[in-house]
């Protein structure tokens, strides 16, 4: 990382990256990342967050788990999510990234085969070489931890941009939060919110190549004065 790096250069730069060098992270950029995202702030600085990395051969047989629950549609989520729940803009927000990523990669609309084949790429961390899983305690009706765990995975995201890295967080796997808290021994009062997949991208694949675009500041933020 430059050390003239301005922090709106890192947000600019962070985009989810979907394609990685196969190679590790140093540890001691690793532990740099991990503690920067300790500083998140949290409600009441109750710090929630329990955060898994897998590596090595460890993640190479939780893919081969995960690819096999799907294969048999073991899909045992902690929470709920259904992207038929999204109505207006934010369904057409959701199209447009999937038609720009498929677009990207070569996948025509009607083709299901490699459409599915894509999705399961989630399952084999997109080629990285790491992956976070954060987990987080069930307290009352789980708003506020969640909460919690987003500003701590945004944190995480932003530290591995400064460090020349990149992540993608995955909804997905948080669909088989049992086979995955088997595999790794976890206990069953953790939750899986998501996990993000991260390691070098690759620059030059399809996947990381595209961009979608944001919505501009007056679509969402009122100012009262």
């Amino acid at each position: 990382m430059s050390e003239s790096m301005l922090f709106s250069d890192v947000v600019r730069k962070r985009h989810s990256m979907r394609n990685f060098f196969p190679y590790p992270v140093k540890e001691e950029i690793l532990h740099s990342v991990l503690e920067d995202a300790q500083l998140s702030p949290s409600n009441c600085n109750t710090q929630p967050w329990q955060t898994h990395i897998v590596s090595g051969s460890k993640k190479e047989a939780l893919s081969k788990a995960l690819l096999a629950a799907d294969e048999a549609g073991q899909v045992t989520p902690d929470f709920s999510f259904s992207i038929d729940d999204f109505s207006g803009i934010y369904r057409e927000r959701y199209k447009e990234q999937g038609a720009a990523y498929y677009q990207a990669i070569g996948v025509k609309r009607d083709d299901y085969d490699l459409r599915r084949e894509a999705s399961r790429r989630n399952l084999e961390f997109f080629g990285a070489p790491h992956v976070a899983l954060l987990f987080m305690p069930e307290v009352g009706d789980n708003v506020r931890v969640a909460g919690d765990i987003g500003m701590y995975a945004q944190t995480l995201l932003l530290s591995l941009t400064a460090h020349g890295l990149g992540g993608v967080p995955q909804t997905a796997l948080g669909c088989y939060s049992d086979t995955i808290r088997e595999e790794l021994g976890i206990d069953p009062s953790l939750k899986l919110l998501f996990g993000i997949s991260f390691g070098y991208p690759d620059m030059n694949h399809p996947a990381n190549q595209y961009r979608i675009k944001k919505a501009l500041i007056n679509e969402s933020v009122t100012f009262h004065r």
